[in-house]
């Protein structure tokens, strides 16, 4: 699964990796959590734009806010309710700059995923709206996960689909893909452009959200 990432990056790199512009109010963020907001590019008939949307996916058919998804399994979105319409129609990159796994093995400890590079990318993701009983639209997003790579299989038995640029424009645009097309967009990202860093158990807690949450540990 994926459950914590960050967006560490200023503005101005995020605009000129996505050419788009960001809405007011951005800041770095390095622990972000779910029901959180997180940055979503979306590409709609009227054009492409980021947005916040709020993470954790919530049907648009929900009588119950609380029925909401963090995350969704590439081999199932085109048979469960709760997104086979969705990957049809409302696909968006989630932007990040990396994102939090924990070794199992005692003790538990963080390790912090991110591409060698260092730069942004966008988790593959869907996004839903929601109208409350008083009238309210809530946009709701979910990551998509799907089986790790050799970097990641050690630590865990599922990883976020980070989507290569070059099917980028792909995955976002909303007019109708074949499941086959789409599919390709869905694996896991190559190990060799990915490295892990340990870091600090201070992002064990999501009210931690400054950079000692990245901070590397030192081994003696």
């Amino acid at each position: 699964m994926c459950g914590r990432f960050t967006l560490t990056l200023d503005a101005a790199q995020i605009e000129r990796r996505f050419n788009a512009s960001l809405p007011a109010g951005y800041k770095p963020r390095y622990n972000i959590a779910p029901t959180q907001e997180v940055l979503a590019l979306l590409s709609e008939f009227q054009g492409r734009h980021l947005q916040a949307l709020r993470w954790g996916l919530i049907p648009s058919w929900a009588q119950d806010p609380k029925l909401s998804f963090i995350n969704a399994r590439a081999e199932t979105l085109w048979e469960r309710p709760s997104f086979r319409h969705a990957v049809r129609q409302r696909r968006c990159l989630i932007i990040a700059d990396g994102f939090y796994e924990w070794r199992q093995t005692p003790p538990k400890t963080p390790v912090y995923v991110r591409l060698k590079s260092r730069e942004p990318f966008g988790f593959a993701g869907l996004w839903e709206a929601w109208n409350s009983p008083d009238g309210q639209t809530l946009k709701t997003c979910t990551i998509i996960t799907t089986e790790p790579n050799e970097l990641l299989q050690p630590i865990h038995p599922r990883m976020p689909v980070i989507v290569p640029r070059e099917y980028e424009e792909l995955w976002l645009d909303p007019s109708p893909k074949a499941r086959s097309q789409l599919e390709r967009v869905l694996r896991p990202y190559p190990a060799e452009e990915l490295e892990l860093v340990e870091v600090s158990p201070a992002v064990n807690s999501p009210s931690r959200d400054g950079p000692e949450c990245i901070r590397p540990v030192k081994r003696s």
